[in-house]
């Protein structure tokens, strides 16, 4: 995990963040691939897109749609904490039980899973209920 975590971790200084200069970057693996994503801001904040969304959007734009783990970085108190977004866009693409870590410049870190991350997700399975 300390490789992926160093990945989130280099993405993160490409962050684009003259509004908020909060930067975060992400990075997933699938298949031994690694594909990274730092957040881009938008003047409208609502055209803005997360780090997590662009490393898990570059990995399936490389055609991958099963990934494996997820990390993700900011310079924050603790253990930095995905949006909502992002968790929901996580239960896409990842195994309910794949890993997720989040962590902080300090070095502070949670392990935890995608199902733990949002439960009660809407899943593709719910579009057929």
């Amino acid at each position: 995990m300390d490789e992926l975590i160093e990945a989130a971790k280099q993405q993160r200084e490409r962050a684009y963040v003259p509004y908020s200069h909060f930067a975060v970057g992400a990075a997933v693996t699938v298949d031994g691939h690694v594909f990274t994503g730092c957040n881009i801001e938008n003047a409208s904040y609502g055209l803005s897109l997360c780090a997590e969304r662009n490393a898990m959007f570059a990995a399936v734009m490389a055609g991958y749609t099963h990934l494996d783990a997820i990390a993700v970085i900011a310079d924050t108190p603790g253990p930095v904490s995905p949006c909502g977004a992002c968790r929901q866009v996580m239960t896409e693409f990842f195994a309910p039980d794949a890993p997720v870590t989040l962590t902080n410049l300090k070095g502070d870190t949670l392990e935890t899973t995608v199902s733990a991350s949002l439960p009660g997700a809407f899943e593709k399975g719910d579009m057929n209920a």
